[in-house]
């Protein structure tokens, strides 16, 4: 019975991580809450991410599900920009200011259409004119982020669909 249950839970697990799949030079990304894949352009910048940005995001993912608290850096609990902070820091040795506004005050700005995975982007999730939320670009329209919101975790969410389309304010790359 033990090695029926292993064999089965074996079988399942092969069926959660599917790759994205290459079709006549597209690429189909499979989203969590969506039953069809996504079609994107294999072209794009997007998916050019260099051992940077690779590190970056491998540590990011890392962390997906751990808990969001306010003014969390560490591995405990995060808020978005103690976990920008701390992927930089532990991704790339890189040291950022702590808060979402000093972040994007040191990146240099960039253009929607100009982020590559590794990048910052930025938001203003109470439309009142300042930065006050951040994550980690992944590449097609995706980002990492310690969210305060219904997933209260580090989670994946969407730059052009649901709460954030309307709240991105612009990406951030941060120099050598």
């Amino acid at each position: 019975m033990k090695y029926l249950v292993l064999v089965v839970l074996f079988l399942f697990t092969g069926c959660i991580f599917q790759p994205p799949i290459v079709v006549d030079n597209q690429v189909e990304v499979y989203e969590e809450t969506e039953i069809s894949p996504i079609i994107a352009d294999q072209s794009t910048q997007d998916l050019l991410v260099d051992d940077d940005g690779e590190k970056l995001l491998s540590l990011a993912l890392a962390h997906t599900g751990t808990p969001y608290v306010y003014g969390g850096a560490d591995f405990h609990g995060f808020d978005c920009s103690g976990f920008v902070n701390y992927v930089y820091k532990h991704g790339i040795g890189k040291n950022l200011p702590r808060t979402s506004r000093a972040q994007s005050d040191y990146t240099t700005k960039l253009e929607r259409n100009e982020l590559v995975p590794g990048d910052i982007v930025f938001f203003d999730t109470s439309l009142k004119g300042r930065i006050n939320h951040c994550g980690i670009y992944m590449g097609n329209g995706r980002f990492v982020h310690a969210s305060s919101g219904k997933a209260y975790a580090v989670t994946t969410s969407n730059l052009d669909k649901g709460f954030y389309k309307n709240r991105f304010r612009w990406g951030g790359r941060v120099n050598n």
